[in-house]
């Protein structure tokens, strides 16, 4: 099995991304020579521009019939010898397909199959480890290209020293120094997964005056308010950079934090892998299955009944994230820095 030319369909979401970071190394590690092109969608396509894997990152955002069919026409000129599809839609394998790449190897999910040259079989439960980046990883060797599945592949993103000299040079340019607590408060679908964003304040006041650092808050356009109210409630100097950055502005402030706070989201997952020191506030969802990994990454929950639940909205009184204090937060953190 011999490769020129590879093009890998990228997952949709930045989470999902960070945790298929290992496959593409192994990829990359098992195919050197080859030239490695990531199809990715516009907001997460800036994940993997410093990363020695990715030789091309090619953004892809239509939404018609017809730009896909244009799409694919482009990508046919590109002569690809194989697709691999990170990404479980029919609409991967049918862009694929339809751009003539000779061998296309994704899951047998979402009715497929029959686009595919290496339909891989989905894991059942227990067959692979519980984490998500396995998932990827499995499909790798399912279809033949790893011999076996590395035993701690950590999630890591080798950019992260330029991405941390970079982002040190935005935050001298604004005057907030080289001493950061970098915040994420919100999370995408639902609120379950938010600890209260006055927890957050306190939690990251306490922390920054502790180091005599400034905060610094990051969030989507959407989380705006949310991220000004979690500001005003800081006893810190803070900066709510909510809307304010793309995917890369903020994977190189996350990387020049000193430590990062956050809920289970897409900035958990790139902070741990940047490496640097991040807790995580987790309630409903399981981190065994989609936390951060690594020695520096801190998980922080409180035992409930119904946790994890997985549920978008809490039905009931919240407790397993009204239940985490922010001393107990911030004492998390600063042990982890010592």
């Amino acid at each position: 099995m011999s490769y020129r030319k590879i093009l890998v369909r990228a997952t949709n979401w930045v989470g999902d991304a960070v945790m298929s970071l290992p496959a593409l190394r192994a990829l990359h590690e098992r195919f050197p020579s080859a030239e490695i092109s990531i199809l990715a969608k516009p907001w997460v396509a800036d994940l993997y521009g410093r990363e020695p894997f990715c030789h091309r990152v090619i953004p892809y955002s239509p939404t018609s019939l017809a730009g896909k069919w244009r799409a694919a026409r482009v990508l046919r000129l590109e002569n690809f010898d194989c697709a691999i599809l990170l990404q479980n839609a029919f609409e991967a394998a049918a862009v694929a397909f339809l751009a003539r790449i000779p061998e296309r190897i994704g899951y047998a999910r979402d009715g497929r199959s029959a686009l595919l040259t290496r339909a891989v079989p989905v894991p059942k439960p227990g067959e692979i480890p519980p984490h998500e980046r396995f998932y990827y990883l499995e499909l790798l060797h399912r279809a033949g290209i790893l011999d076996t599945l590395p035993n701690n592949e950590f999630i890591r993103l080798d950019g992260a020293p330029a991405a941390r000299i970079a982002g040190l040079d935005r935050f001298r340019a604004i005057g907030l120094g080289e001493t950061i607590v970098g915040v994420s408060p919100g999370a995408a679908y639902g609120t379950a997964k938010q600890w209260l964003p006055d927890r957050f304040a306190a939690a990251a006041s306490h922390v920054a005056n502790d180091l005599r650092a400034k905060i610094a808050i990051f969030g989507s356009a959407a989380e705006r308010e949310l991220c000004d109210s979690v500001a005003q409630a800081c006893t810190a100097p803070a900066k709510n950079f909510a809307g304010e950055t793309s995917l890369a502005e903020f994977i190189e402030m996350a990387a020049a934090c000193r430590v990062y706070l956050t809920n289970d989201s897409g900035a958990m997952h790139i902070a741990s892998a940047l490496g640097v020191p991040t807790v995580t506030v987790f309630g409903p969802t399981d981190e065994i299955g989609t936390g951060p990994t690594g020695p520096l990454a801190r998980i922080v929950r409180e035992p409930v009944e119904c946790s994890p639940c997985l549920k978008r909205e809490c039905p009931i009184d919240h407790r397993c994230m009204t239940r985490v204090e922010a001393i107990r937060v911030a004492h998390v953190a600063l042990d982890l820095l010592k």
